[in-house]
């Protein structure tokens, strides 16, 4: 085993620097997946962890042990809760970490962006594809490829369409800018619509050349977009069309989007870490012309705009920009692949 050193935090990044699959965190050993993944030294108190030095997919990465409070909620597929309404101050921040999910429901955190629960434990009907986290940053939602939504921390359950007999699978989730509602969207581009999320359009009765792999909302909230893995962009309601790389040859299919944070342009990022940068947004940097142990999976901008984050599906993160490393997956045997980044 690589040899392991303690590190003291910042509090403002502390409580763990990864909590795994299941989440579970108690005092000396952290548990993955209920058995012990590595033994801990005997102390408490939140604000240190372990780091391991060396080419964790390029980048170091860290664990967090001891004795840190959390809370946890969780919501099934179908089965409103109700809980504390959106707003109010956070520990958990935009720039100062992020997340990230498994296929298994499994969900990382880093920085000081908080666990809140997962469905890393729970025998799922679908694989989940994507997460999105609340305002506050102090809750999430997860959704499966049936349509299945699940909630944890403040984000309030809106519905689902996991009872729902879908033409196409479930590929990914965006949240209003109020916080009080969330589209689904399925490959064939037909779009969902909960809480105060409004239906704008949709590619459901249009054929593709190729699926739809993710969704981006306007910075009003009044419009998306949506993107195919040919680079194809569909833009509904105020969402304004700045480019595509539907007409280019590319060397990966496109995996995510997203929108900067004045609404006037977005990043399309490949599997293969190529990044496409379209109106106010920015090239900061890419893995394009790197060989990558597994393929990427999805973008997250920081609040500046001017860097962003990807993650691969073994969880390994890349960082440009103004984008902070604060850790991976990318030395680690994970149970599922990761499949998104939060946004």
């Amino acid at each position: 085993m690589p040899a392991m050193k303690i590190v003291k935090r910042n509090p403002l990044q502390s409580a763990v620097g990864a909590l795994l699959a299941v989440g579970i965190l108690v005092s000396g050993t952290m548990l993955l997946g209920g058995s012990s993944f590595l033994p801990a030294a005997s102390f408490s108190g939140c604000g240190y962890g372990y780091s391991q030095e060396g080419p964790g997919y390029g980048y170091d990465f860290a664990f967090g042990y001891g004795t840190c409070p959390a809370t946890t909620t969780t919501t099934t597929p179908g089965t409103p809760t109700t809980l504390p309404a959106v707003g109010g101050v956070s520990s958990n921040t935009t720039d100062g970490g992020y997340r990230f999910v498994a296929s298994d429901g499994g969900v990382f955190a880093y920085g000081d962006n908080r666990f809140y629960g997962s469905a890393g434990s729970i025998t799922l009907n679908k694989p989940v594809v994507g997460g999105v986290d609340t305002i506050s940053r102090a809750g999430y939602w997860l959704v499966a490829s049936d349509g299945g939504v699940f909630s944890y921390g403040d984000a309030a359950f809106y519905g689902s369409a996991g009872s729902i007999k879908l033409n196409s699978p479930i590929v990914g989730i965006a949240r209003t800018p109020t916080g009080a509602g969330y589209w689904i969207v399925a490959s064939d581009g037909g779009v969902f619509s909960y809480g105060d999320a409004k239906f704008y359009g949709s590619t459901g009765s249009i054929k593709l050349n190729s699926p739809v792999v993710g969704m981006a909302p306007s910075s009003t909230g009044v419009g998306y977009r949506l993107v195919a893995a040919d680079g194809g962009v569909f833009a509904f309601g105020d969402a304004a069309f700045y480019g595509s790389a539907g007409s280019l040859k590319l060397n990966s299919p496109v995996v995510g989007i997203a929108t900067t944070p004045n609404g006037t342009g977005y990043w399309l990022v490949a599997a293969d870490g190529g990044v496409f940068s379209y109106g106010s947004a920015v090239f900061r940097g890419s893995t394009g012309s790197i060989r990558l142990n597994k393929p990427v999976v999805g973008i997250k901008p920081t609040s500046s705009g001017n860097g962003y984050w990807f993650v691969a599906a073994d969880g390994g993160v890349f960082a440009y920009g103004d984008a902070a490393f604060y850790g991976s997956t990318g030395s680690i045997r994970l149970n599922k692949p990761i499949v998104g980044i939060h946004q």
